[in-house]
Formats: structure tokens, sequence, C-alpha cells
């Protein structure tokens, strides 16, 4: 089993996998700030996952920003409160923009979607690391080294 974790600058949306690695689903929403390390450090021991997969805002052209900068930060955090446990940064571009089609395709209003939408970007974060890992046979993004670097 797995855990995808998509950082928002006020919500972090939390999935998880089957045991199999298979299929993605929305687990929870942390409220960003005091104790979300804490939060998520306790979700990580209770779900005893083999790695937690983060997804990292890159551009549309490849480039990083503020965004990605402070899911980097997020991350080297993450792995250092976590750690043995490995934490893999993966590429995150559209996965807001799909996870809030499927909640307006499945009827949700969008007061409703916000509470939705970051552990549903989270399982789109995670579905598309399985699928890639599934393809290629080989771990997807950059391993976190604890210290804040990444492979």
């Amino acid at each position: 089993m797995r855990l995808g974790i998509d950082v928002g600058s006020v919500r972090i949306g939390v999935a998880r996998s089957d045991p199999a690695g298979i299929l993605a689903s929305p687990l929870e929403t942390v409220p960003r700030g005091a104790g979300d390390l804490a939060q998520l450090a306790r979700i990580v021991a209770e779900t005893e996952p083999v790695e937690v997969v983060v997804g990292l805002a890159i551009g549309l052209r490849g480039t990083e920003g503020k965004a990605a900068a402070d899911g980097r930060a997020f991350a080297a955090a993450l792995a250092d409160r976590i750690a043995p446990m490995p934490v893999r940064l993966v590429d995150e571009r559209f996965t807001t923009v799909v996870a809030h089609d499927a909640l307006r395709r499945s009827g949700l209003d969008s007061r409703a979607q916000r509470g939705s939408v970051d552990k549903a970007a989270a399982a789109v974060v995670l579905q598309g690391a399985l699928d890639a890992e599934r393809l290629t046979g080989e771990p997807v993004g950059q391993l976190v080294v604890i210290g804040g670097a990444a492979e």
C-alpha cells in the first residue's frame, strides 16, 4: 500500500492505494499549518505504507516556481519526520483540474468540492505514480533524501 499527498496552500489531500498498489482512493484532508506534519506522520503510522508519493507542482513548460519550492520543502520536512519511510516527488500537473472535473461529473457542487478536491487530487497523483510504475517496472519520481535534496 502507498500513500499519495497533494500539498496545497490551505489543505493537504491524502490518498491511499489498495494493498496490491493498483487502485488509488481518496483518504482524508489535513488542514495546512501547525500540526500538519504530525497528523501526516500519524496517518503514515496507522496505514503502514511502503512509500509516500508527494505531488510536485511543475509548470506547463516544465519549470518549477514557488509552489514547487514549497512542495519540495514540505516533502523534505515530511521525509525527515517519517524516516526511514521513502518519500518520492512526482509531477502533479493537471491533477487538481482532473479532480475538479471528476467531482463535478459526480454531481458535487463547488462548495462541497472544497473538502473533497484535495484528497481527490492526491488520488490522481498516486494513481499516476502507480500506473507509471506498472508500465516501467521502476519507481517514479525523485526520492527525497533527508536534508532536503532529491535524487
